[in-house]
């Protein structure tokens, strides 16, 4: 119970999240991150809190910090976690007596609800303090006590407001109990997957002051709020409409793509992942198939490309919004491609539905991608004589496969990768279905580049195919890593590129080689460069990121790759449920959320970033869409 993480989401980009067993052990962990220009600008409000009973027979704590070295406060004495609807912890007293904790956030504004109640109420008077840990920090930040913070509070009634810093946001609370101001630092919370992580690891903390409730005469309540907490303060009713909210959305794993979707003041669009990552293009088209189309919510996904139809440059969409703002980044050779599938996909899916002005706008944004493309753009990006898509530079890490360690491109893939081909004649096909461009030249194109794959990725040595050709644009020179990437010309994509002995054999090789139970890896065992432990500091994290930790996500092309090779029956759709999706849903905690990475080596131990927008959202596409 100790290491599980917990999530919850505003649907505006901000969050809470912590561990059942309550120290915090990330930077990230908090009660209250919001996003000041949703879905970006996330600060780290308030990050944590200290909650005591006191009864005729003790005082015990229901919180518990980490201090340094290495020191835990009192025992909580937890005898409950549970994660659905929402985090609720239960807690044993020693006089026999139990309190109920509560915490959750409402769509559409940042705001946390937490309460406190007695599942016996009756008997001696039991009392409750509760003291928060106010930041103010961005959230990649980590605070240390200084001069600038502001512990002064305006009360107006039930509602107390902080703002720490002169110029950053503010921090409501609104309770239903009596606040005594009682500012001092607490120093030296320490966080240990920081720590293991290699970063720095220790805060100090503002705790301004103590609210008091008496519980045995009802619920404690506390609200939490931003510069933005607009909306109800009352528990009973956001807690009646949320649970109604989340009951509607489905199972699991439906809930869990829900936290993913956020409406920003410009766009609606997809976090990548939490607590870390932010708007990233690639992420956001890719997972949008599971999370939105697979879900029913075709009107939201129609949405959210809309929204990023008026961001093409040259052809390109960005690889992500940085999250403190400024120009978006579009390093990415993919995320435009990944773009056209999605498009196709939910245009097919939304029909005559859709106004005409909307799809006017997807298919000139597809058209727009594909022309760039033809014609050439940034990094080398461009449609070579064979019908074929080169990409890449040095100095630039364009494809899926990103990491930098030591100011170098671990791998650079500079030249025609084996996916961005699979994308890139997928993207032409379909553009000519949407009748997106001069559709004559996208199916000349398709001709040409699928005669071109054909007769010059297969390996006959390794009975599979090269992850590169034209390595560095060299023509003729190849990369023969074995890697996952050549199961997109199989599965994961609406056309595959490969059918016949061929496909199986690409099919059996990432089986063999590749599969692990958290998902393929993302390079075999015994290659030159394996690194089958996702762990250390930045550097030793970057460089194993993509030589050899799994990837749950790319579970979603293998499965429907194994499914397509033997003929979409139900036998086979039973046979993969069985040998690669149960084993994948029995490692997870139940809560829906898939994390981004696992390590290559057995026991194949959870990695990277705990809440991945596309590793839930293939596994979502993989259950509703092609193991139907």
């Amino acid at each position: 119970m100790s290491d599980r993480e917990w999530l919850e989401t505003d649907g505006l980009g901000g969050f809470a999240m912590g561990t059942a067993a309550g120290p915090r052990t990330r930077r990230y962990h908090g009660l209250l991150v919001a996003a000041t220009t949703p879905p970006t600008g996330r600060v780290m409000l308030v990050a944590g809190l200290d909650a005591v009973v006191e009864t005729p027979a003790g005082r015990w704590m229901l919180s518990a910090q980490r201090y340094a070295p290495d020191v835990v406060g009192d025992e909580q004495h937890l005898e409950r976690f549970e994660v659905a609807p929402w985090p609720t912890w239960t807690f044993r007293l020693p006089d026999g007596r139990s309190v109920v904790h509560e915490l959750f956030m409402r769509r559409g504004a940042p705001r946390t609800f937490l309460s406190w109640r007695l599942l016996e109420p009756t008997g001696a008077p039991v009392r409750l303090t509760v003291r928060p840990f106010l930041a103010g920090r961005d959230f990649h930040a980590l605070m240390h006590e200084n001069a600038a913070f502001r512990f002064d509070p305006e009360v107006a009634g039930d509602v107390v407001r902080f703002r720490p810093y002169a110029d950053g946001p503010a921090i409501t609370f609104a309770t239903n109990g009596r606040y005594a101001h009682q500012p001092c630092w607490y120093r030296r919370f320490v966080y240990q997957e920081e720590r293991r992580r290699g970063l720095d690891c220790e805060e100090d903390l503002g705790a301004p002051g103590v609210w008091s409730f008496e519980l045995g005469a009802g619920e404690a309540m506390v609200v939490l709020g931003g510069d933005d907490a607009a909306g109800t303060t009352d528990l009973a009713a956001a807690r009646a409409t949320e649970r109604e909210r989340r009951a509607s959305l489905g199972g699991a794993l439906e809930r869990a793509a829900d936290q993913h979707f956020v409406a920003g003041r410009t766009r609606r669009t997809i976090i990548a992942g939490y607590p870390w990552f932010g708007d990233w293009g690639r992420d956001t088209f890719v997972s949008l198939r599971g999370v939105l189309l697979a879900t029913g919510r075709v009107a939201e996904a129609i949405d959210v490309l809309d929204a990023w139809s008026g961001s093409v440059s040259r052809g390109m969409l960005p690889n992500y919004f940085p999250d403190a703002g400024g120009e978006p980044a579009y390093n990415s050779v993919d995320a435009s491609l990944w773009y056209v599938v999605a498009v196709s996909e939910a245009l097919a899916a939304v029909g005559t539905s859709v106004d005409a002005g909307t799809r006017k706008r997807l298919v000139e944004a597809v058209a727009g991608i594909l022309d760039g493309y033809a014609r050439g753009t940034r990094f080398g990006i461009r449609a070579d004589a064979d019908g074929l898509l080169a990409a890449g530079e040095p100095g630039q890490q364009l494809t899926w496969m990103d990491a930098r360690a030591s100011g170098r491109e671990v791998t650079p893939r500079i030249g025609k990768p084996v996916e961005v081909q699979a994308l890139w004649l997928n993207a032409l096909t379909l553009a000519a279905t949407l009748d997106a461009g001069p559709v004559a030249r996208w199916r000349e194109l398709v001709a040409r580049g699928r005669a071109a794959f054909e007769a010059r990725y297969w390996n006959d040595a390794r009975g599979c195919l090269f992850d590169v050709v034209d390595v560095e644009h060299a023509p003729g020179a190849v990369d023969g890593a074995l890697r996952p990437n050549q199961i997109f010309a199989v599965g994961g994509l609406p056309v595959a590129l490969l059918d016949g002995a061929r496909a199986r054999a690409v099919v059996d090789v990432v089986e063999r080689a590749l599969l692990t139970p958290a998902g393929p890896r993302s390079l075999a065992p015994g290659e030159p460069g394996y690194l089958g432990r996702y762990a250390g500091g930045p550097e030793a994290r970057d460089s194993a990121y993509h030589q050899g930790t799994a990837w749950p996500w790319l579970l979603g092309p293998f499965v429907e790759a194994f499914v397509r090779v033997r003929g979409g029956t139900d036998e086979a759709k039973t046979e993969a449920r069985e040998r690669f999706v149960e084993p994948l849903r029995a490692r997870l905690d139940g809560d829906g959320h898939v994390p981004e990475v696992a390590d290559g080596d057995s026991p194949h131990a959870w990695g990277g970033c705990p809440f991945q927008a596309w590793s839930v959202g293939e596994l979502l596409r993989l259950e509703r869409v092609v193991l139907r």
